[in-house]
């Protein structure tokens, strides 16, 4: 009897345990033990594009700040468009989207969407070459195209209730990118897009104009699937939170849209225009320098652009001349003989860049090392120094442009400047300096890139798709 007893417990503990290993793990500790984090994410200027400097964009960012807080690796799945993405998602084959997907109620009843990180608006986008449409019933005098799977079409569908003569046409062949460019060259009437990829794309083509939102506002966010289990959506949420309050969200948002807003349309065709008629003469000279240094030549040129428009005999009121605008002094430093000449000045401007760049505490991180670096080169580093003590001293991150183009400004007010070691700056100045170096760096990257492989060019560096 004794010993039946003994069986029975022993089947049971066995039994037991064979149930317990056969429970499924929760899917914050599959993805630990596995050391990797699958995201599904599309091409766009917004979400994820490759660079010189390899694969960057807005939901990369966030997916590998997200896997190094869980301490594994990140490895992306690129889809063609939002209904492959989820698809890829409800299939189990990643366990995050991180592409640019907008919450709607529709796609709410299959996916499980972690806390929003942004809002964004729904607009109608024309083309210059055609009258603005004032009002939703004005689009009849054109026609309205939405790219197939895009979530706009959820929202259209909610505006023909008050709408009833509203019609769209379904485009099946171009996503949201695409159907940008043929308006902006008058081939599509009017289309949707959400207002970060307005921004973005109207600086690449300039006739692309905004009509009128639509709509309420949207949030944008990452898809999970829909579980039981929440240990991963948990620590989703517990992520989004911390970078909110940490500000490293914002710093994030900082590196794509913080210069994209500073958008002058007539500035911007400026640069489109010299591109073609004055570039091409000194191009080889900025190439030249870029390799010498170690920087990427568009960035030159764009400091160039900036300084002179690319006019190699501009004199400022300041003293300062040639294309890269040196001082007497810096030039002298630099062994730079004559300012007018082009070439001298290009190669003096990219080794006071590079020298700035080494100069940069090593604790700051590209790109802010990079737009911290550029401001030092307007400013002098001694201006730059005092506001990164501003910045600590009011309890900011002094290693984050974010944080620097705030209190630069300040440096212009005798309240603040007595405080400093290098007194008054022109530090509003050398915020939008900077702002507009970036804006025309990306404006030279999409130029050099575009078409270079006899396909449309759809981001800042070629993309396919992105989400909506």
């Amino acid at each position: 009897m004794i010993r039946f007893l003994v069986y029975l417990f022993l089947t049971a503990s066995v039994s037991g345990c064979a149930q317990e290993t056969s429970r499924p793990l929760p899917q914050l500790k599959r993805i630990k033990q596995a050391g990797e984090l699958r995201v599904v994410t599309r091409y766009g200027p917004s979400t994820y594009y490759e660079s010189i400097n390899g694969a960057v964009g807005l939901e990369h960012d966030l997916a590998e700040l997200f896997a190094k807080r869980l301490d594994v690796k990140v490895r992306f799945i690129v889809a063609d468009s939002a209904k492959q993405a989820i698809q890829t998602l409800d299939e189990g084959r990643a366990d995050v989207a991180a592409a640019g997907l907008l919450v709607d109620a529709v796609r709410k009843r299959k996916l499980r969407f972690a806390p929003p990180y942004r809002v964004l608006t729904e607009q109608i986008l024309y083309s210059s070459s055609r009258p603005r449409p004032a009002t939703i019933t004005d689009l009849a005098d054109g026609v309205l195209e939405v790219s197939a799977g895009s979530s706009h079409i959820n929202t259209l569908k909610g505006l023909r209730r008050s709408h009833r003569n509203l019609n769209w046409q379904v485009n099946f062949d171009h996503d949201v990118h695409e159907l940008l460019f043929l308006v902006s060259e008058g081939l599509v009437d009017y289309t949707v897009a959400n207002s970060d990829q307005a921004l973005i794309m109207r600086r690449y083509y300039p006739k692309l104009q905004v009509a009128f939102d639509i709509g309420k506002t949207r949030e944008l966010a990452w898809a999970l699937p829909m579980s039981e289990d929440a240990s991963l959506y948990d620590e989703t949420a517990r992520f989004f939170r911390e970078i909110k309050e940490n500000r490293t969200l914002d710093q994030v948002i900082d590196r794509y849209y913080g210069h994209a807003e500073a958008f002058d349309v007539a500035l911007d065709r400026s640069l489109r225009r010299d591109f073609r008629t004055r570039l091409p003469k000194f191009r080889p000279l900025f190439v030249q320098a870029g390799r010498q240094y170690g920087i990427d030549w568009r960035l030159l040129a764009a400091i160039a652009y900036q300084e002179s428009k690319w006019h190699s005999t501009a004199v400022s009121a300041e003293g300062v001349r040639g294309m890269m605008m040196l001082t007497g002094v810096t030039a002298k430093q630099l062994k730079v003989t004559d300012r007018f000449d082009p070439a001298q000045s290009i190669r003096g401007g990219a080794s006071y860049l590079r020298q700035t760049l080494a100069n940069m505490p090593p604790e700051i991180e590209d790109p802010d090392r990079t737009w911290l670096a550029l401001a030092a080169y307007n400013l002098g580093y001694g201006h730059i120094a005092d506001a990164r003590k501003l910045v600590a001293a009011r309890g900011g991150d002094p290693d984050k442009w974010i944080e620097i183009k705030k209190v630069l400004p300040l440096l212009g007010k005798p309240y603040w400047y007595r405080k400093t070691k290098y007194g008054k700056a022109r530090g509003r100045v050398a915020v939008h300096y900077v702002n507009s170096i970036r804006r025309y760096y990306d404006l030279l990257v999409w130029l050099t890139e575009e078409n270079k492989d006899g396909t449309m060019a759809m981001g800042p560096e070629r993309s396919r798709a992105e989400g909506v």
